[in-house]
């Protein structure tokens, strides 16, 4: 699996970097607050920005690598990433940043929603070896973003964003000489395809529970750094770092081993429940730091097994290509779930009336919406999973599951 063609390795990179954005802003958030003089509910928006524009994004990527070609489509991502990035660095304003944020999310979605077709396509070994190549490149950005986040940002909020653009600039260089040429091919696909595909009601039922769920997850990214008043930078990157190497190890190992021994849907079910309670935890002791830095990092384990057992549930949610199929569900539940930050935040107040405790009962409350939606459909849902995914994962010379394994890994 090591034995892989240049190409592979450098868009494996830039994904490494391209996933670091997802945590990277956390460690620094207080600091952009208190320099800026800014409210925590308007620097949430960076979050906001970021995902609302990513899912609304989702709906046209396959129409662009459809038409483009993967390697137009994925030099493009990063061309954006690069600007952005660079653009949110230098800015003076919360405002600013909050826009440049949304451009980075336009070319990061871009970017990983073609990245992992193209490794498949281009590396050397079986497809379930390219994918586990791509999940470990996953795991590495998420658990790596808020580490360097924290480390450049001891030096200023800046050096983070500056830092995510000048690797970026690296990948691209290594994108542009080593990936060939790669023609579009296929069907071209239109902007009406993930909408038609949200009128399955398993779909539906999953997109909407990943809604509820998105809120709950964001909320742990955002409210969480607020919730350590006397942590550092550098503190709060090594926590975020503790839960991205959860998040990545239970979402390769230990959530495959769950769905197999108990079924897809009530493995969510149980995840989302577990979730909802380490939340509820937080919230209510979110007085006392340990308590809330152990929450934080437990909540990686919920979020990296549910990203990988909701990824198979959609596999066969609908009768459509899974590419399509993935595109509805992630605009639905990264547009949806975008407004968590913001309104986490609000319900944190600004001193001297700060509610530490609101915006963890909010999350909880969120998820176990989510719980309730996918336990009411969960015999429908359940009619699309029974009778074993791995074999409709493996149709299509496997690239279908491959373009649904990425976008559910996209939390």
């Amino acid at each position: 699996m090591l034995k892989q063609p240049r190409a592979v390795w450098a868009v494996a990179f830039a994904c490494v970097i391209a996933f670091m954005g997802i945590g990277l802003v956390d460690p620094i958030l207080k600091s952009i607050a208190s320099q800026l003089d800014a409210t925590p509910s308007q620097v949430s928006l960076m979050f906001t920005s970021y995902m609302a524009i990513m899912g609304i994004a989702m709906l046209v990527t396959g129409v662009v690598s459809s038409r483009i070609g993967p390697k137009r489509t994925l030099l493009c991502g990063l061309v954006l990433i690069i600007v952005f990035a660079a653009l949110a660095g230098s800015s003076s304003s919360v405002g600013a940043i909050v826009g440049f944020r949304a451009g980075w999310g336009l070319g990061n979605a871009l970017f990983v929603a073609t990245a992992l077709a193209t490794i498949v396509m281009s590396a050397r070994g079986s497809t379930a070896q390219a994918i586990i190549l791509f999940e470990a490149a996953l795991g590495i950005g998420i658990a790596s973003g808020p580490l360097i986040g924290g480390l450049l940002g001891e030096h200023s909020w800046r050096a983070p964003f500056f830092g995510v653009s000048v690797l970026m600039l690296v990948a691209l260089v290594a994108t542009t000489f080593f990936l060939p040429s790669t023609p579009p091919t296929g069907r071209k696909t239109s902007l009406a395809d993930p909408f038609r595909a949200l009128r399955h009601p398993p779909l539906l039922l999953i997109a909407l529970t990943a809604i509820f769920y998105n809120i709950g997850f964001f909320t742990i990214l955002a409210a969480g750094p607020f919730a350590l008043p006397r942590a550092g930078i550098i503190e709060i990157g090594w926590i975020y770092f503790g839960w991205g190497l959860l998040v990545a190890f239970v979402s390769v190992v230990v959530a495959p081993i769950v769905q197999r021994a108990i079924g897809t849907v009530p493995a969510i079910l149980a995840t989302l429940v577990l979730f909802a309670a380490d939340m509820a935890m937080m919230a209510i002791w979110a007085d006392h730091s340990a308590v809330v830095t152990v929450g934080i990092i437990a909540s990686g384990a919920f979020i990296g097994s549910n990203n990988t057992l909701i990824t198979e549930a959609v596999m066969g949610a609908a009768p459509v290509e899974r590419p399509v199929a993935s595109a509805a569900y992630s605009f639905v539940r990264f547009t949806g779930g975008a407004v968590g930050p913001y309104v986490a935040l609000r319900l944190f107040g600004e001193a001297p009336h700060v509610h530490v405790h609101a915006p963890f009962w909010f999350g909880a409350a969120s998820v176990l919406v989510g719980v309730a939606i996918l336990a009411a459909g969960a015999r429908t849902v359940a009619r699309t999973t029974h009778g074993e995914l791995a074999e409709a994962g493996l149709g299509n010379d496997g690239r279908d599951r491959a373009e649904t394994v990425l976008i559910g890994d996209l939390d």
